[in-house]
């Protein structure tokens, strides 16, 4: 274990440090470009049984709003828009702001309610993530990073940014990077922040942040050709005031990403629960696509003593066979009209985000990933995994939507406050442009189900073919409003446009009511 520390700016009020846990340092390896060699032949295909392949007999959940986000067709300022591949779609949304940040720029929008009459005008951005910053010393307070990520802590009526830096000190070859959190001083994006700046000995590529009443847990990896992930948490109580904080990180060897669990709604696991992290199988840089289990670790964060930090596990959850779609992350695959371009379809990955609801006594978690079909696509293959008392989470449903040949990849998902489940993701194929689509259950759905048809988000216009990235992820955020309105953004491509355009839209179950709190 070792500890380094860097002192704060005086806005800190104190230290920040961080805490590795584990063996030395990797060489580092940002993502790579694969040959550009599209797939032959039928695709491997594993767990035909839990294929959904008819599309639900209910009809589509309404589509209450959409409006452009970050891309072609951003409404704020024209400068400084992202363009660069692959994007990296992260959004939050509080009781009066949609807070959208794509790759190092970002920009908050007004929703419609007690604050404002609309939803979607722009009130800040484009703006680089980096000035969130601002007069933080030090790398985070001095460069401008992509795979920025942001999260509405619901439970604290405040905003969270995370960005890493992906290059070290100047003249120093051997140094660290760092990860950046910016925390709201209150309740309003627009207002001033608590800014920190955590050591990172590992590259801290891709990063996803969960909220858990214990801290703001982090996944990271240290890049696309070393097996080995990060999973970090950060001193949520200490930072919410301002005060200095800690970061402490577990290092983890031959894992694929790791996907702590993120709180949706006001129910909150039993004090001291530890976060429930999660994986899925095989090994992509070893050449194994496919798994039949799910893989979970519990977390325990100890703030007090941090040598009685433990990450226990992996635990499997036997699943339905799965093999990866297109063989994994970074290959030619998902097919577009007018182009032999083909798009990426990160399968070797469970996808942002991995969800906790707890709903009275039962406390459940949702994830997904992208699978091979029996209908030569993709398919979305979602599980619900019940808490039981021991704090082990089983199996409780699974499901693949699969209802025809076209690709749905690359998802993010969420439940509200009736257990309903619904899901975004990317929908294309030869004969489809690549779009933003969405599907649905209700919590009374037979097990393994989406009952409601799925909606259209945007239909794609034209296809992507200047490069095979097709965004890093897509994002799903719940309304704290009402604890039912789902908000979801992906990609899509305009017709003639230059380069991508992100469409941001809401959605709400009928029937879901908000509870008490």
């Amino acid at each position: 274990m070792s500890i380094r520390a860097r002192p704060a700016a005086a806005a800190i009020l104190g230290v920040v440090a961080a805490v590795q846990f584990g063996g030395p340092g990797v060489a580092f390896a940002q993502r790579g470009a694969p040959p550009p060699i599209p797939p032959k032949g039928p695709m491997p295909v594993l767990g035909r049984a839990v294929e959904q392949r008819a599309h639900g007999a209910r009809a589509p959940v309404p589509l209450l709003t959409s409006f452009d986000g970050l891309g072609v067709g951003f409404s704020g300022a024209t400068q400084g828009m992202p363009g660069r591949n692959p994007s990296d779609n992260a959004l939050a949304v509080g009781p009066d702001h949609i807070f959208q940040i794509v790759n190092s720029r970002y920009a908050i929008f007004t929703k419609k309610g007690a604050r404002y009459d609309t939803t979607g005008k722009v009130l800040l951005g484009a703006a680089p993530t980096g000035s969130l910053f601002s007069g933080l010393q030090g790398s985070c307070g001095t460069f401008n990073n992509g795979d920025a990520v942001v999260k509405y802590d619901q439970l604290a009526d405040r905003w969270v940014v995370g960005m890493p830096i992906f290059r070290r000190p100047a003249n120093d070859s051997t140094g660290p990077f760092y990860m950046c959190y910016a925390v709201s001083v209150g309740p309003d994006p627009l207002g001033s922040y608590h800014k920190y700046e955590f050591v990172r000995p590992l590259f801290p590529d891709y990063p996803r942040i969960a909220v858990w009443p214990d801290g703001y847990y982090n996944g990271t990896s240290t890049g696309d050709e070393v097996i080995e992930k990060h999973i970090c948490v950060a001193d949520r109580a200490r930072m919410l005031h301002g005060l200095s904080a800690t970061e402490q990180c577990v290092i983890v060897k031959d894992v694929n990403f790791l996907n702590p669990a993120d709180i949706d709604g006001w129910g909150l696991p039993p004090v001291g629960a530890p976060n429930p992290v999660f994986a899925t199988g095989g090994t992509q840089l070893k050449n194994d696509f496919d798994d039949n289990g799910i893989y979970w670790w519990n977390l325990h964060v100890d703030w007090n003593d941090a040598t009685k930090t433990r990450l226990a596990g992996p635990f499997k959850i036997p699943v339905a066979p799965y093999h990866y779609l297109c063989d994994g992350q970074l290959t030619h695959c998902v097919p577009q009209p007018d182009t032999v371009r083909r798009l990426d379809a990160q399968g070797d990955k469970l996808m942002n985000r991995v969800v906790y609801r707890r709903i009275g006594n039962v406390e459940s978690i949702a994830a997904l990933h992208s699978v091979n079909t029996t209908r030569g696509g993709g398919g979305v293959r979602w599980y619900e995994f019940r808490v039981d008392a021991q704090r082990r989470p089983t199996l409780y449903q699974q499901g693949t939507l699969a209802p025809d040949s076209s690709y749905r990849w690359m998802g993010s998902l969420g439940i509200d406050a009736q257990g309903n489940i619904g899901i975004g993701y990317s929908f294309g194929g030869a004969t489809h442009y690549p779009g933003q689509r969405f599907a649905a259950r209700l919590a009374t759905d037979p097990r393994g189900t989406l009952g409601f048809r799925e909606t259209v988000l945007v239909n794609g216009e034209a296809s992507q073919a200047n490069t095979l990235r097709w965004e890093d992820y897509t994002a799903l955020a719940m309304d704290p409003s009402d604890d039912c309105t789902f908000w979801y953004v992906g990609d899509y491509f305009k017709k003639g446009a230059p380069s991508y355009s992100t469409k941001i839209g809401a959605f709400k179950i009928p029937g879901c009511v908000a509870p008490p709190r």
